[in-house]
């Protein structure tokens, strides 16, 4: 597989990279992951651990949000030659349903993390691996078919920045599909262990992506049905950690959280419904916000 756009050099170097199939060739050496910049601000190798062992690849949330994503990347496809990028890559869940849903795509990951990258790009040696942090963004313009961002852009601190590399990456016609976590007013520690800058409101998410140029073809909520239950929860802890002195830095709200709602069968029941009624409905409020958002073809 030749990748159909050059990249540009990496610190250090004065050629350009050539991707062989399975390493990044410069020179005389050869890398699994190309690496132009970094920024743990708001995510950390430790928090993608973490997030791996308590959830792991079967949470009944996170498997709704890759099918709704993988549904939405078929929708959006072109059918000729299509580059798929997936930024916040580096539990490899998503990826490999990408890379084995569309095999004739060719399909990058991309992350700001490292030891869990080099981690996937060992057991995914056929796609490239790039870490870079998106304000720093080093790929060229309109390069990309469809972009995917799962829970990432509230890792960001600066959003807009954020979107409008996002919108000079995507191709004329391109798509954007991304996922964040929903409700402004239901910050709380959960979010705090987890680097969240913020939480979203859909018309605060359309706004700033209409503001960069994308138009929103699409919007829903997931975790309608459950939305109830957990904004009665998060209200709870935030009264419960309104005090400071009670807050705790060792990610154990994250890790117990996490573990305990992945194994809930109502939970898990409620999702697979959820998942089935949303073929038909777009949700208007749930526990996190789904968008997909095109570029225009005329627009450059």
């Amino acid at each position: 597989m030749i990748l159909p756009f050059d990249l540009p050099p990496p610190a250090g170097y004065s050629i350009s990279p050539i991707w062989d199939g399975s390493h990044f060739v410069l020179g005389n050496e050869k890398f699994q992951v190309l690496e132009y910049s970094e920024n743990f601000s708001g995510w950390s190798d430790d928090l993608t651990t973490l997030h791996e062992e308590a959830a792991g690849d079967s949470h009944p949330i996170d498997l709704a949000s890759r099918l709704d994503a993988l549904n939405q990347v078929k929708k959006s496809i072109p059918s000729k030659n299509p580059v798929i990028l997936e930024i916040g890559c580096s539990s490899g869940y998503l990826i490999r349903s990408l890379v084995q849903q569309f095999p004739d795509a060719i399909v990058i990951g991309a992350d700001v993390v490292k030891d869990p990258l080099y981690r996937l790009a060992q057991s995914l040696p056929c796609v490239p691996m790039l870490r870079f942090d998106l304000l720093q963004n080093p790929l060229p313009k309109q390069c990309i078919d469809v972009l995917v961002m799962l829970n990432v852009l509230e890792h960001i601190e600066d959003d807009v920045a954020a979107l409008h590399n996002v919108y000079s990456l995507l191709k004329p016609g391109g798509s954007l599909i991304i996922e964040v976590p929903a409700g402004p007013y239901l910050y709380d520690l959960y979010d705090s262990e987890l680097c969240h800058f913020r939480r979203y409101s859909a018309q605060e998410l359309i706004e700033k992506i209409q503001s960069v140029g994308l138009t929103v073809k699409r919007q829903s909520h997931l975790g309608f049905l459950l939305f109830p239950a957990f904004a009665t929860i998060k209200l709870l802890n935030k009264w419960k950690y309104l005090n400071k002195n009670n807050l705790r830095s060792d990610n154990l709200v994250v890790s117990k959280l996490a573990a305990k709602s992945s194994r809930n069968r109502l939970l898990n029941l409620a999702m697979k419904i959820e998942s089935t009624l949303k073929l038909r409905f777009n949700f208007p409020f749930g526990i996190r916000v789904l968008i997909t958002a095109e570029k225009n073809k005329g627009n450059g």
